[in-house]
């Protein structure tokens, strides 16, 4: 099949599932043309123009930005005709734009990657895809009602995710990559971590000058880390940390069923980590420990860090248990649903 698959436009996580999913189909024989809405929405926003006084401003304004670099998407459909228009993360596409590729006869496959915390504006686009993919199945009925959906849990990339030496570099008691968000910088300032390497890394913008986590982040608060660095952070640190956001659309969406990114990546790298419970957790990797408070989860830190053996063998447990979790694996469902 010819996939057109298109960007989701950040550059952090999203990014990284765009990129597994773009290398497991290309693995299956498949052929995928790129969409580079990332470079496309740079460019147009980077765009300047001099006045007749000689002053620089920008072009286009950010809106106008966004909405000349998905327009190229429809010029991307004509010239290509694909089989498949695979968008990840699609919240920059318009459903006009999807219904006029599905009027091409190309199908639309939508992979939702923010469920549940996301699921209203998920909703709002999953009536104009042939196939809906969610990464978490709490809401399951309702994009069942609107369009065919199924839950499509996270994978990791074993020529990436995987063990092996640690960088001394990025050595740690305890390292936690993800976004800063309020709930997370909450709750890692109410953690103990007194006499502790910590490091941090990820989208930390949020976090204030004054706050006691800032000497952890390992690198500028306006960068990101790449999927790469962030493997070496897993196999370089002592414990990693799963840590749900709370922040979501509404309070009923902020309580997830299925497990993270993170969670899948950590322990395909081997590492041991604390785990925010949730129920798919609870049953894939129930030989890791919980925690519900901060104080709960310093008390955990502590008690594991000197147990290097005991974590060895938990982690090399939870290595197997999602060892099936890879994209290939993934893109090879997808093909099944297309071709059924």
């Amino acid at each position: 099949m010819r996939f057109l698959a298109a960007h989701p436009g950040p550059q952090f996580s999203v990014h990284d599932v765009y990129v597994g999913w773009v290398e497991a189909l290309r693995g299956l024989g498949q052929q995928v043309l790129d969409f580079n809405l990332a470079e496309r929405l740079t460019f147009y926003d980077a765009a300047l123009l001099e006045t007749p006084d000689r002053e620089v401003r920008k072009a286009v304004s950010a809106e106008q930005a966004q909405k000349l670099a998905v327009n190229g998407l429809y010029a991307a459909l004509y010239k290509t005709r694909p089989d498949v228009l695979f968008a990840v993360s699609a919240f920059f596409y318009t459903p006009e734009l999807l219904d006029l590729a599905r009027s091409y006869g190309t199908k639309v496959v939508l992979l939702h990657t923010e469920s549940p915390y996301e699921d209203g504006r998920q909703l709002a686009i999953a009536a104009h895809a042939d196939l809906n993919l969610i990464n978490d199945p709490t809401n399951l009925a309702q994009f069942e009602a609107v369009a065919p959906t199924v839950y499509m849990p996270h994978s990791y990339r074993p020529a990436i995710h995987r063990p092996g030496p640690g960088n001394p570099d990025l050595a740690a008691d305890l390292a936690f990559v993800g976004t800063g968000y309020a709930s997370r910088i909450e709750f890692l300032e109410q953690m103990d971590l007194s006499g502790l390497d910590v490091l941090l890394a990820g989208n930390w913008q949020q976090l204030d000058d004054g706050s006691p986590l800032r000497p952890f982040v390992a690198h500028d608060p306006e960068e990101c880390l790449d999927n790469e660095q962030t493997a070496d952070v897993y196999r370089s640190g002592s414990i990693g940390l799963n840590l749900y956001r709370r922040e979501a659309e509404a309070e009923h969406l902020a309580d997830g069923w299925a497990m993270g990114p993170r969670e899948v990546e950590m322990a395909a790298c081997g590492m041991f980590f604390l785990r925010d419970p949730r129920p798919e957790g609870d049953d894939v990797l129930s030989m890791l420990p919980i925690f519900a408070t901060a104080g709960e989860a310093s008390e955990q830190l502590r008690y594991w860090l000197g147990r290097a053996a005991e974590r060895r063998e938990l982690a090399a447990q939870a290595r197997a248990a999602i060892a099936d979790r890879t994209f290939t694996h993934r893109a090879a469902d997808l093909m099944r649903l297309l071709t059924e």
